[in-house]
């Protein structure tokens, strides 16, 4: 006769009562933020995959483990995501690798490797880049490292600009004939 195994005891009251109260602070913000608090307070490991367009190198890490960032992974995105042009590298903001795993998940392609067209921009880049009159913004938040210029192969920029704009999570640009979407983690707006 195989065993039994023993039977479960119910969690101490404490331990409940922090679930209940937990479960009801996250519904009442899940309530008044919608979908950004949604996508963004998932405590599962996130992943992402990106090619950088320029250099063609491929990084395929999960930079938050479930409980925090990885900071190795960060390291590793930030070189992904340098000004190429000169090789600069600077911290990208750990909230527009977030903007780009809740894009994903939006559009159905969890797994889809982003194309990026550009992360991090120097200073000097963007003023040579603003001054060959190719629409850059004086104080682009790429200079930040706060945006990131991206498409995903198989899903129309359309439909990920749109996913974008649903996320409310700072500004979207559109660049339909240069074929890319720009994400960033300032305030909400579109252009």
């Amino acid at each position: 006769m195989p065993l039994e195994p023993p039977p479960t005891m119910p969690p101490p009251p404490t331990a409940t009562r922090r679930r209940f109260l937990h479960a009801g602070a996250m519904s009442f913000l899940a309530a008044a933020l919608g979908p950004r608090l949604a996508l963004a307070a998932a405590e599962e490991p996130r992943r992402l995959r990106m090619l950088n367009t320029h250099t063609l190198e491929r990084i395929d890490l999960p930079y938050f483990d479930g409980s925090g960032f990885v900071p190795q992974a960060l390291d590793e995105f930030n070189r992904l995501l340098r000004d190429h042009r000169c090789g600069g590298v600077f911290p990208i903001d750990p909230g527009a690798l977030d903007i780009a795993w809740s894009l994903a998940r939006a559009v159905g392609r969890a797994d889809g490797e982003y194309e990026i067209i550009s992360g991090f921009r120097s200073p000097e880049t963007n003023a040579s880049l603003r001054a060959a009159g190719r629409g850059v913004a004086r104080g682009s938040l790429h200079c930040l490292g706060k945006a990131i210029d991206l498409r995903l192969p198989g899903v129309p920029t359309s439909t990920l600009r749109d996913a974008a704009l649903e996320l409310a999570r700072g500004g979207v640009g559109y660049y339909a004939s240069s074929d890319f979407v720009h994400v960033d983690t300032g305030r909400v707006r579109r252009w």
